[in-house]
């Protein structure tokens, strides 16, 4: 028989609310839950950019890859090229090393992470990878392998160049990617100050750009632009309790406006949508019935995280079932497939969830097994 028990239903009272979408003064933007990759809300997300610093996010991760593989240390010194050093003398902004200068993995991720330093970016992609030509290729390796399908990186500071190019959707795509694989590292994000002890002069203290860390609103990252052709940028980040959502958006007109638009744009979500999170991989466990088994019950749990983003108007339809052909003929063995779970949204299927059962299940001995088919015969009783 199919058998069918509905473990989940949430209902609430009519939500009066327009949930009208936000208006945002940028170019392009989006907004994607961080659990569910859902995407909230999106404005021209596949519109060429010059991503302009975001393109640090992607220097980064390069360098906590390698971290993370024991390739590199933060201990580890690299030399500063004159290439590097001349990014500290033109204006743009600048973690100030000099040429010849011993430095730290360390103090160049946070020059280029805190102090946005575009010759810390070239010292360090040198130091890993010889040139920085080498390393924008190691760039776009990456990137294809996280599925930025729109993005290609020329340099490692995102100074300008035409064929530096981005959109808002691959930038959050790289931030999603960021905070899920290295979470310690990614604490430098949002780090407020770094001081650099420079050769030659007073040490030089600077604060991280990203206007949303001072504000005491759960904002942890991720990283700010400005190109003269492209405008004002951010790809940010705020965490409310086990919530994350990721902005990205580009072409604000101002700095002012960089700030309380991307701000505007994540308490939207927040306050509008609501994330549930349905299965934890092999923590989330079901029990079925079973028939003709050494115990009555088994567990059954995913292989996978899976959370779900939904309209808070539309959160009393949210309907998630157990679904099985039960009860279960033992002997059953470990992963086996033994059910699903199916998410609705009314009537509409959202997602199915393969089960698997978490144990082996053996069969009973022939003379029990023999007395539990007769006593189903007799009284039905299974």
């Amino acid at each position: 028989m199919n058998k069918i028990l509905i473990i989940f239903i949430i209902s609430l009272s009519l939500i009066n609310s327009t949930f009208a979408n936000p208006n945002i003064n940028a170019r392009t933007g989006i907004l994607m839950d961080y659990h569910s990759e859902e995407v909230l809300h999106e404005f021209d997300a596949d519109a060429q950019i010059y991503p302009a610093s975001m393109t640090k996010i992607m220097t980064s991760i390069i360098a906590f890859d390698l971290l993370k593989k024991e390739k590199l240390s933060l201990d580890d010194m690299f030399t500063v090229s004159e290439n590097a050093w001349r990014l500290s003398q033109s204006g743009y902004s600048s973690m100030f090393i000099m040429i010849n200068d011993q430095v730290s993995v360390e103090d160049l991720l946070k020059g280029i992470i805190i102090a946005s330093g575009n010759d810390a970016c070239v010292a360090l992609a040198e130091g890993i990878a010889g040139s920085e030509e080498n390393f924008a290729e190691m760039m776009n390796e990456k990137a294809e392998e996280i599925g930025m399908t729109s993005t290609n990186f020329t340099n490692s500071s995102g100074i300008n160049d035409p064929d530096n190019v981005s959109t808002v959707r691959d930038i959050a795509i790289m931030s999603k990617y960021l905070i899920e694989n290295y979470p310690v590292y990614y604490e430098l994000f949002k780090e407020k100050t770094f001081t650099w002890d420079r050769t030659g002069g007073e040490p030089i203290k600077q604060g991280n750009r990203n206007p949303l860390l001072y504000k005491n609103i759960g904002a942890d990252g991720v990283k700010t632009g400005y190109l003269a052709v492209e405008k004002y940028s951010l790809a940010s980040s705020i965490k409310k309790k086990d919530r994350r959502l990721i902005a990205v958006a580009s072409g604000f007109p101002n700095k002012s406006l960089r700030s309380s638009e991307s701000l505007k744009l994540l308490n939207w979500g927040f306050r509008n949508t609501s994330t549930f999170e349905v299965t934890k991989a092999n923590e989330s466990f079901f029990e079925l019935d079973t028939w003709l088994g050494k115990e009555e019950k088994i567990k059954a749990t995913s292989k996978e995280n899976y959370y779900i983003t939904i309209n808070k108007k539309n959160i009393r339809n949210l309907n998630i079932s157990l679904k099985y052909e039960g009860p279960l003929v033992a002997p059953i063995q470990k992963n086996t497939k033994v059910a699903e779970l199916v998410i609705k949204n009314k009537e509409e299927v959202i997602k199915t969830v393969p089960l698997y059962a978490s144990e082996d299940l053996k069969k009973v001995n022939f003379f029990k097994s023999l007395i539990t088919s007769i006593n189903y015969l007799i009284w039905g009783d299974v």
